[in-house]
């Protein structure tokens, strides 16, 4: 047989695997949902969207079928709108708060795909906002991820001059290197990145580490005005005895070589069983994964119960439908190897509720695997090399009104801070929101009104 074209053959499966999870509505799909929407007045869909997008205006432009009008007013919130329509957990958000889900079909309008259908189709000359007249000013922001690119991109348009320092050699913090590869899929990460710097008066410099290659000190000389969004760095622990073995794996890393693979088969890929220790989306992102990579059996294991998972119902049921097995109530107790150091299993018990706190058991078992993928949470870690550290509250930075810090002149948001829940969107308005404060703190006689801004 013809090893070369073996090879294509299986590159193609797995490249087959790993399509859009959600494929996008069709014009007549979208016509047809649109006019489901009621264009309330006060809508609690807006209420509940963290970038506080006119959730019916959009609609009923798309209704309307005026792409480009929708688009534009979901830009005017979320620039990111492209990759928020798919990542973000619209049926907690905007969605579960649908006036239609008080009506006995209980089905909201499904706004994520709808706004995912403007963004996608909409036509724009160039960049859909035109810069305010320079202020003069420059800002430094220390992260490209969502956050970071929201506040750089409201910054510009405000007519301010900024500078993003990113760790990495891309821009586009967990979108490029964090997200499941079947929900954000062509490239669609760096394709949204070159839309956002598309509107100018923004300078990336890569591969540019806080605490390595700048200080925030320096950037506060150097800059006008600083914003972190560094993102967690750090995962944390098991404290298990065997965890620095080659087979323990941290999910964060395993999704990004995954995401950022041109070649499928080259990756490390369990084939019998795996066992992935976690609650949140990313346990539910690497075990999908596994199973889309071709994992036999993938045990995805929570010492307490599916009601107590991160993760939402919707996430745990696309776990379900790649047949990942949960088992809720369960410990980790040992990482079991054999002896020539290979992974042969773990050893769990059970756990139960008393008073409120969690308890161990009397019931114990193992689970056979040849890898395990820990997903139980990350963490930030400053740099230890910086000298100037803004205020830590419960391990991240704490910020006040506007994401202001406790240091004058730096505000800071995305996951390194502690509001919120670690959401994209969260990040895209902290970011957002920040860049208007910094804009009115620095040009406070020279401001252009926002709404002139976007209406460019």
């Amino acid at each position: 047989m013809d090893n070369s074209v073996n090879y294509s053959q299986q590159q193609l499966a797995l490249n087959q695997m790993f399509k859009d999870i959600n494929p996008a509505l069709s014009a007549r799909q979208a016509g047809i949902e649109s006019s489901r929407c009621y264009y309330c007045y006060d809508a609690p869909c807006i209420k509940a969207c963290p970038s506080k997008i006119n959730i019916p205006s959009f609609i009923a432009s798309i209704h309307a079928d005026d792409l480009t009008g929708a688009a534009k007013t979901i830009y005017k919130e979320n620039i990111m709108g492209g990759s928020c329509a798919r990542v973000c957990p619209t049926e907690i958000l905007c969605e579960q708060a649908c006036v239609r889900n008080k009506e006995e079909e209980k089905a909201p309008v499904r706004i994520g795909l709808l706004q995912r259908h403007a963004t996608d189709n909409a036509e724009f000359e160039g960049h859909p906002f035109e810069r305010a007249a320079s202020t003069g000013k420059r800002i430094a922001v220390v992260g490209a991820g969502p956050a970071g690119l929201s506040c750089a991109h409201r910054l510009s348009l405000l007519g301010n001059d900024v500078e993003v320092f990113e760790a990495e050699d891309k821009a586009g913090g967990l979108n490029e290197y964090g997200i499941a590869k079947y929900k954000l899929t062509e490239n669609f990460a760096q394709k949204e990145v070159d839309f956002i710097l598309s509107i100018g008066g923004i300078t990336v410099h890569y591969e540019t580490a806080l605490g390595r290659d700048i200080s925030l000190d320096q950037l506060k000389e150097d800059f006008d005005a600083v914003f972190l969004s560094i993102g967690l760095q750090d995962t944390s622990s098991l404290y298990l005895d065997n965890e620095d073995n080659e087979m323990v794996i941290n999910s964060v890393d395993y999704i990004k070589e995954l995401r950022q693979a041109t070649d499928l088969e080259q990756l490390d890929i369990p084939k019998d069983s795996a066992v992935v220790i976690g609650a949140g989306n990313t346990a539910i992102d690497i075990a999908c994964q596994l199973k889309r990579l071709g994992t036999e059996e993938v045990t995805l294991v929570y010492r307490r119960g599916e009601e107590q998972m991160s993760a939402t119902k919707h996430e745990q049921q696309i776990a379900k439908n790649h047949q990942v097995r949960i088992k809720t109530w369960s410990q980790p107790e040992s990482i079991d190897v054999d002896d020539n150091g290979k992974v042969t299993g773990m050893s769990f018990r059970k756990t139960y509720l008393e008073d409120g706190k969690l308890k161990g058991g009397d019931v114990q078992f193992d689970v056979a695997c040849s890898a395990i993928f820990k997903a139980v949470g990350q963490k930030m870690a400053y740099p230890d090399a910086e000298q100037l550290i803004p205020t830590i509250s419960n391990g991240k930075i704490a910020t006040f009104h506007n994401q202001l810090t406790s240091i004058d002149g730096v505000f800071a948001g995305g996951d390194c801070t502690g509001v919120g829940q670690d959401l994209t969107v969260e990040a895209v308005q902290q970011g957002k929101l920040a860049a208007i404060a910094i804009n009115e703190q620095l040009n406070v006689s020279i401001t252009t009104p926002l709404a002139t801004a976007l209406s460019a």
